[in-house]
């Protein structure tokens, strides 16, 4: 019986399976709507100050409409360890595209705040769904050997779309109006919605798990308390600090009362979200390490725009350009990064990716009112190749992991929680800049005087923080090498 090992197979139609035709039509279908989906949750930060604007908002009421977009993801995700073992890959598919499709026209014809939140918590429910079951859909259609060029894939989908979509925005928004953002994804999203009425097939089998209607409320209550919380401590004014604790205190409760009861449940296989992934090592590693990634990516992303335009000056189409070389690389070097996981294992990327990560960090923690833009473009483009290093083999040996009837689970956990993680790096990182820039001001300092040293105590504290994923980065390992255990537990 052939086995893998860390080296190029010689033998490629034995060592590494192809996959049937059917297959990848499916799996196009959805990096295509993820990436649609990814795109559309990228543009809005950019867009806030002109939607204030023109709707006559208060920044803190603009704010819900990144806000409710979180919220209502770090709510859905935790459901889809359920769902996508109750219902076929063609009825998610559809229903999750139909509700994204049908937010996004309501985004674009509404005609105030209330509506357009309302299209925008729609658009969520529909981009909760969409990763999970793309990275599900692929670990059980993908041979081992071939999972890290195809997560590859996955990786170019995460890092191009929230490169174009903050430049994408800037470029619309000089030029047109709001409105636009969601017109030029309209179209987009209709034709990936029929494409998959017509073409998607049914993979893997379904099975009728029972519904913990307990655990929703117990999963929206912790998972959304905690997002919410995280998101009020950037805002302005004490209220929003209050809030942020008391959502803190509810989500921590409500979590650990979910995590109890899934506890219970999976004893019986009635969880809705089966935690028995955390007993894979390599699993738990790989997650803790996407976390910090997760953080340090949506916190920069989140917080360089600001210092950008508050402190160095530059507009939002200028801010765009200087983070997109390096994503845009990123992106093309996913299914790069895939084959050389496929090849030489993890270690080889993760090490050094979780380093340039860090060390791009540290360098941010320095810049100041004059530090060049063509110096920001090289140490963003750094942390970017960082990035698809960490990503690729991430996603493939934590999934991997685990047996193949957990691998639903594994995807909303590992969603999960890079977005809460996600939403922690942007409310700390902001928080942090924040109140330093307002001190500042206060004093009499201008916003770019004030901001710049608020910028370089919220990089340093990301930075500081990314030494863990550093130092945890050796320790994941290749699965598939260890006798096809991504495939144990079989069908």
């Amino acid at each position: 019986m052939a086995t893998t090992t860390g080296s190029i197979p010689t033998a490629p139609a034995k060592a590494a399976p192809m996959i049937a035709p059917s297959d990848m039509r499916v799996i196009w279908l959805l990096l295509v709507a993820a990436f649609v989906a990814i795109l559309n949750e990228t543009t809005m930060g950019i867009a806030i100050p002109h939607l204030n604007e023109d709707l006559g908002l208060p920044p803190e009421l603009g704010q819900w409409l990144t806000s409710a977009f979180m919220l209502t993801m770090a709510v859905v995700i935790p459901t889809t360890g359920f769902i996508l073992q109750r219902f076929t890959t063609r009825q998610v598919f559809i229903a999750a595209m139909s509700a994204f499709t049908l937010g996004t026209l309501v985004c674009l014809v509404a005609p105030g705040f209330t509506v357009l939140l309302a299209g925008r918590v729609i658009q969520a429910a529909g981009t909760g769904v969409m990763m999970p079951l793309l990275m599900t859909t692929m670990m059980n259609v993908v041979p081992p050997q071939s999972r890290g060029r195809m997560m590859g894939r996955v990786g170019l989908v995460i890092s191009l779309a929230p490169a174009i979509g903050p430049t994408l925005a800037g470029a619309v928004l000089e030029t047109l109006s709001w409105r636009w953002l969601f017109g030029i994804v309209l179209p987009i999203a209709i034709v990936a919605l029929a494409m998959g009425a017509k073409w998607m097939t049914n993979l893997g089998e379904t099975k009728k798990v029972p519904l913990d209607v307990l655990s929703i409320p117990l999963a929206a209550f912790g998972f959304g308390g905690i997002v919410y919380g995280l998101s009020q401590f950037g805002g302005h004014g004490a209220g929003a600090a209050t809030t942020g604790v008391v959502a803190l205190v509810v989500g921590a409760i409500a979590l650990a009362l979910f995590i109890w009861r899934q506890l219970m449940l999976q004893r019986i296989d009635d969880a809705l979200l089966d935690l028995r992934v955390f007993r894979s090592r390599n699993f738990t590693i790989a997650v803790i390490i996407m976390a910090i990634v997760a953080l340090s990516m949506f916190g920069t992303l989140t917080l360089l725009p600001q210092y950008l335009q508050n402190v160095a000056g530059l507009d939002a189409l200028q801010s765009g350009l200087i983070l997109l070389p390096g994503s845009v690389l990123m992106g093309l070097l996913g299914p790069v990064m895939g084959r050389v996981y496929d090849a030489r294992g993890t270690r080889t990327l993760l090490v050094p990716g979780t380093i340039m990560i860090s060390g791009a960090l540290f360098f941010y923690s320095t810049v100041g009112e004059s530090t060049p833009w063509w110096m920001l473009v090289i140490v963003q483009t750094v942390m970017s190749v960082g990035l698809a290093m960490s990503f690729t083999p991430l996603f493939t040996a934590s999934l991997g992991s685990l047996e193949r009837r957990f691998y639903s689970h594994g995807s909303a956990v590992l969603n999960t929680l890079q977005q809460v993680a996600g939403a922690a790096g942007v409310a700390v990182m902001t928080v942090v800049y924040s109140s330093i820039l307002y001190a500042g001001e206060a004093d009499g300092l201008s916003t770019a005087a004030a901001g710049a040293p608020g910028a370089r105590t919220a990089f340093l504290l990301a930075a500081i923080i990314s030494l863990v994923a550093v130092a945890l980065a050796g320790f994941v390992r290749k699965p598939a090498d260890d006798a096809g255990e991504g495939f144990h537990g079989g069908h």
